[in-house]
């Protein structure tokens, strides 16, 4: 059955862009933002305006030869600000105002391509095209297939693409049960951590009776280095607002919430207009799809909460109490919001309900593993060189994603290929992999075998240069900040635990105190409340697990193997580099280096308050640390 508004929506939209010989997308993620891509669209339509080129924006859709519009996220944040032109699908990076003139008139105007502006190889031959580029030519852009192409603020376009045809279906031809079996048949499983089967998830739901049930779309994505949420909400907010109203077809639900933490103005601000442009066309409101169902959805600010990200916490937020979790039973399936039954999934599983239905569960089962089916999306960052949004099959390895897609490990901004320490995956929550796991397929079983988690997607790339007891630290510092302190074992027990850290990068620390640290991170993953306090020590123990002899090197030798910790470091000078200058000697605070031009210096190890003052000002780089 076709609902005729929404044909007539895509219809139109169709027949206002047919006339474009080029349509020239400038990414307008936060990435790229920041970067300065909103003043290389304004000196797009600058230079039309000057040179009388016949441009036009995406909201007036004037007859032109080119279209002008905004995009979300595009994922290859490393080289940001993006501009694509179509059809020829050519990708233009590090792209600034003053290269516009180029990019119309030999682009636009000639057809030709601007070589300087495109990705080029490592041998440095230039790959024009968006999918010849191996950042993307490795992917599997399902979720992510619209974001970085559509303007998000036009609904026209998503319906354009197929978009609400599947919220149409479910609303007006398909049975809740059947939309439960559908996600049961595809095996989504929940993306923001746990990897819960949604259809199982919904089942309950919707066997539970109530006159009054809730989706909740959760946003308060918090993971330090994960952006993969907000870029979903930045780039394609149709597709959550068309995902949970599928799954309250599913449950019998009337009302939703997206829940976002108020850092994330832009999608905010685009939810918001979604949400509106969805009402004015009638798919949410009183008669969603002119049937006699009613939807409505409200986008709700979050304070940024971590533990928001907890189900009850997050619950607790929307009803206007402290942000803090709950035991569970009751599970909020059966007792949630208000205290009715409710549906809590996270961004990217709710945007992934849409496109099972318009692909079919059976298609999108054979993408990833058998127990992990579909695609799942990763925040690259790190000691990589292509850092971005990127979207691989569940069951990728560790070295396709970084020796490939991310296009290996850099060292002083130099890439080193594979060489790498390690990979954080699932921020706070997770754990540290080795190059022992550069081949072990990404999932959620393997993950869970090993004491990781695929977590809401974050991987932070480290190599040599990086202290594994400073990565452990960083995340035990972030998780204690945000502890809600409901729990004794885990606010006080992350606390002792950044103190015990402290003592070992410093130079404290006895073996006691790292027995003491163990038995204290096995506590405190037994005792605590919720699911983020009882991951919260993965990180120290997934880096003792595989990095103990680091550890061992701080205790015993008060040496950090990284350089890296301060405190720990040895300095010396190196006599053939030493241009005798005495400069250092003139800087050390503490009058920790002897010597003269005729015989040369040295640090007196005793002295040295390894302040860094020597090596800061050394300018022949003779100040070494060991």
């Amino acid at each position: 059955m076709t609902y005729k508004p929404l044909a007539d929506l895509a219809e139109r939209y169709r027949k206002e862009t047919a006339c474009y010989e080029r349509t020239i997308v400038v990414c307008a993620g936060t990435g790229c933002l920041a970067n300065g891509s909103g003043e290389v669209y304004e000196a797009f339509l600058d230079y039309a305006a000057k040179n009388r080129y016949p441009l036009t924006v995406a909201m007036k859709k004037e007859e032109a030869k080119g279209l002008l519009k905004h995009s979300g996220c595009q994922g290859f944040c490393q080289k940001g600000p993006l501009v694509e032109i179509y059809p020829e699908g050519y990708c233009y990076t590090h792209v600034k105002p003053e290269d516009v003139p180029e990019i119309v008139e030999k682009t636009l105007i000639r057809g030709e391509v601007v070589d300087r502006l495109t990705f080029h190889d490592a041998d440095g031959a230039p790959i024009p095209r968006q999918k010849d580029i191996p950042f993307y030519a490795r992917q599997q852009r399902t979720t992510l297939a619209f974001c970085g192409s559509i303007d998000a603020t036009d609904i026209g376009e998503y319906a354009a693409r197929g978009g609400y045809e599947a919220a149409a279906k479910a609303v007006l031809e398909m049975s809740p049960e059947d939309i439960c079996q559908a996600m049961t048949d595809s095996g989504l499983r929940g993306r923001g951590g746990g990897g819960f089967p949604t259809g199982k998830k919904w089942e309950f739901a919707r066997r539970n009776v109530s006159d009054k049930k809730y989706i909740i779309c959760n946003g308060d994505e918090g993971d330090p280095g994960a952006f993969m949420d907000r870029c979903l909400m930045e780039g394609n907010p149709h597709s959550i607002i068309e995902g949970m109203t599928i799954a309250a077809q599913a449950i019998g639900a009337d009302e939703g919430y997206i829940y976002v933490r108020t850092e994330y103005p832009l999608a905010v601000k685009r939810l918001r207009l979604a949400v509106k442009e969805a009402e004015t066309h009638g798919f949410l409101g009183e008669s969603i799809f002119g049937s006699d169902r009613a939807f409505f959805i409200h986008v709700f600010e979050g304070a940024g909460a971590f533990v928001c990200g907890e189900e009850t916490a997050l619950i607790a937020s929307i009803e206007g109490k402290r942000g803090m979790p709950m035991p569970k039973p009751p599970f909020p399936a059966l007792s949630g919001l208000f205290g009715r039954p409710t549906i809590i999934n996270n961004v990217e599983t709710l945007s992934s309900v849409p496109v099972i239905l318009r692909m079919g569960p059976e298609a999108y089962a054979k993408r990833g593993t058998e127990a992990s089916p579909g695609t799942k999306t990763f925040a690259l960052t790190g000691h990589v060189a292509n850092t971005g949004l990127i979207e691989v099959p569940l069951g990728t390895t560790l070295r396709e994603i970084i020796g490939e897609i991310g296009g290996g490990v850099i060292c002083d901004g130099e890439n080193v290929g594979l060489d790498f320490k390690a990979v954080q995956i699932g921020g706070p929550s997770g754990g540290c992999l080795t190059w022992k796991h550069l081949d072990m397929p990404l999932d959620y079983e393997t993950l869970r075998s090993i004491g990781a988690m695929v977590g809401s997607g974050g991987l932070v790339v480290m190599n040599q240069n990086t202290c594994m007891v400073q990565i452990a630290r960083f995340f035990m510092q972030f998780t204690q900040n945000e502890s809600c302190g409901k729990c004794t074992v885990c606010r006080e027990g992350t606390k002792q635990m950044l103190n015990l850290l402290d003592d070992i990068i410093e130079g404290r620390a006895t073996m006691e105190t790292l027995e003491l640290l163990e038995d204290l991170a096995e506590t405190v993953s037994i005792g605590s409340l919720c699911g983020l306090g009882k991951t919260a020590p993965n990180p120290v123990l997934s880096t003792l697990r595989y990095f103990r002899d680091e550890y061992l090197a701080h205790v015993e030798k008060r040496h950090c193997p990284a350089n890296a910790c301060k405190a720990l470091a040895r300095y010396s000078i190196d006599n053939d580099t030493c241009k005798r200058c005495g400069l250092c000697a003139r800087k050390c605070p503490v009058n920790a280096i002897s010597g003269s031009r005729e015989e040369g210096y040295a640090i007196q190890p005793e002295k040295c308050i390894r302040c860094g003052a020597c090596a800061a000002n050394c300018r022949f780089k003779a100040i070494k640390t060991a």
